[in-house]
């Protein structure tokens, strides 16, 4: 019983911050069917921005000027870049987010260096928030998840509750007809490719810290970020939290879990031979096939569900 609680305890935590990182992503693409590949890039340069800010004000100013700053650059390129390469399609627009993450890479090792930087948790932050059969719990944990919960809750009031929303979400099905109510479209397109990106910078100063801060983390969690957009439903806000949450749980515990495949066989009462198809696999342990699960669940997903939990398109 404590292993499940405390294992769940921490993969709903890392699954709350998957979704940080995908709502902004499955934002951008419910509202304006782009597939932003720069957006895991976004989030790193919300880490590195927050650690600079950091250092000169505090981190409470870097959790709000640092998603301000990587949301002003993102509504800056899609003003300046995106919107340009709109009118020829959607592989255009995949290159030049591509493109955009690449140069984010670059600029942020040439700025920062190619090490890891000393972004830490702000002391008021640290120790434990509880203790539950022995473990202690961080306080920085439940900050990330009562963060993480507040997103949501502000995404979905912002969506469906307000006049802003209301023209974002008909932006998208009438431009036409939304425009000629006096709203500028493209402006509304704008606004929404810049809180897409505040929302993946703001995800960067949350867990720039809780993980490490250096120049790969894109890359870390830039796959896994689509791996939940599409296994929670293209453009799906629900879908996605649903996704994170699931594969949050999957990975951590099976990193948790101190067993091989071979053992887990057994468990189930399957009898494995040395002669037995992939014997030499079947002994590899859980924690280490972590890492490809979330992919493994992808690919059943797209072959049974292809519209994802909750979307609604296929693919």
């Amino acid at each position: 019983m404590e292993f499940f609680t405390i294992s769940l305890l921490n993969g709903v935590s890392y699954g709350l911050l998957l979704f940080m990182l995908s709502s902004g992503l499955t934002l951008i693409f419910s509202m304006m069917g782009v597939l932003n590949f720069a957006h895991a890039s976004f989030y790193m340069l919300g880490a590195y921005l927050a650690y600079s800010v950091s250092e000169w004000l505090g981190f409470w100013p870097a959790l709000v000027v640092a998603p301000l700053l990587v949301g002003l650059l993102g509504a800056g390129f899609e003003r300046f870049c995106l919107r340009r390469v709109h009118k020829f399609g959607h592989v255009p627009e995949l290159l030049i987010t591509f493109g955009l993450s690449y140069i984010i890479h670059e600029l942020v090792q040439l700025v920062w260096g190619r090490s890891a930087v000393n972004y830490g948790i702000p002391p008021e932050l640290q120790g434990p928030l509880f203790t539950l059969y022995g473990t202690q719990f961080p306080v920085y944990r439940g900050f990330m998840m009562l963060v993480a919960v507040l997103m949501l809750v502000a995404i979905w009031g912002l969506l469906t509750r307000t006049r802003i929303g209301l023209v974002i979400q008909a932006a998208l099905t009438h431009p036409e007809m939304v425009e000629s109510l006096g709203h500028n479209v493209p402006r509304v397109f704008m606004l929404v490719f810049g809180g897409g990106a505040a929302l993946a910078g703001l995800a960067g100063v949350i867990g720039g810290n809780a993980f490490v801060t250096e120049p790969g983390m894109a890359a870390t969690v830039g796959s896994v970020i689509f791996v939940v957009v599409v296994v929670g439903g293209m453009g799906s806000l629900a879908g996605a939290f649903l996704a994170s949450l699931l594969i949050g749980c999957l990975q951590t515990f099976a990193v948790a879990i101190d067993s091989s495949l071979l053992g887990a066989a057994g468990t189930l009462g399957w009898q494995l031979t040395p002669e037995s198809f992939g014997y030499a696999l079947w002994k590899l342990k859980l924690s280490q096939v972590a890492p490809i699960l979330p992919y493994l669940f992808l690919v059943l997903m797209l072959i049974f569900r292809p519209k994802g939990l909750l979307g609604t398109r296929e693919g």
